[in-house]
């Protein structure tokens, strides 16, 4: 199934203030028997969002009727732990679209771009910034910009890097043999210069 393309992100965000959250946390594995992307994000934070019997925990900002949006931001080195890739299809399974951090765990930020689900990394005292903001008025707009790469709060904005390549991936909602694909024409046409 292909990927949305991601261009422009503008949406109020779920803060998650926790550092170091790992990716047993992000989705159990106890709930790693699917083999397709589809399904996860129902137990997105499966053992944050409700206790040992089963009842929501009110006080986790995914249960909040306060929160919403297609931004999640999170507390420092997000998505560190295993290298389950189903992590990333969680995210983006609940719905979010992009995950705000200061710093990510790389193979989580690979899993990530190769499933359609931007990583935006910040400096912490713009992660600071938006925690403030969004926890005093969870209606806060965040804008992502990813042609421009940069991230805006108000008039405060802030530039984010990625690679060239996930780039025009995710602006085309490419995944790996779908770019290579798209490249079709020009690969013919470089074997034919070569005959």
């Amino acid at each position: 199934m292909p990927n949305k393309k991601v261009t422009i992100i503008q949406s109020s965000a779920v803060p998650l203030r926790v550092d170091n959250v790992d990716t047993d946390q992000i989705i159990p594995a106890r709930f790693l028997k699917a083999t397709t992307r589809e399904g996860f994000g129902e137990n997105l934070f499966r053992d944050w969002r409700y206790d040992k019997q089963n009842s929501i925990v009110e006080s986790f900002p995914l249960n909040s009727p306060k929160y919403s949006g297609k931004i999640l931001v999170a507390g420092k080195n997000f998505g560190c732990g295993s290298s389950r890739e189903h992590a990333a299809w969680a995210v983006k399974d609940y719905g979010f679209e992009a995950v705000v951090s200061s710093m990510f765990a790389d193979i989580f930020k690979s899993n990530a771009l190769n499933n359609g689900l931007l990583p935006v990394q910040v400096s912490e005292a713009f992660l600071e910034r938006l925690f403030t903001a969004i926890e005093s008025d969870p209606s806060t707009q965040i804008a992502i910009d990813l042609p421009n790469q940069t991230i805006s709060l108000g008039d405060e904005k802030e530039s984010f890097a990625i690679g060239a390549y996930k780039k025009e991936c995710l602006m085309n909602g490419y995944d790996d043999v779908d770019y290579l694909v798209s490249m079709k024409d020009k690969i013919e046409a470089y074997e034919q210069s070569k005959k």
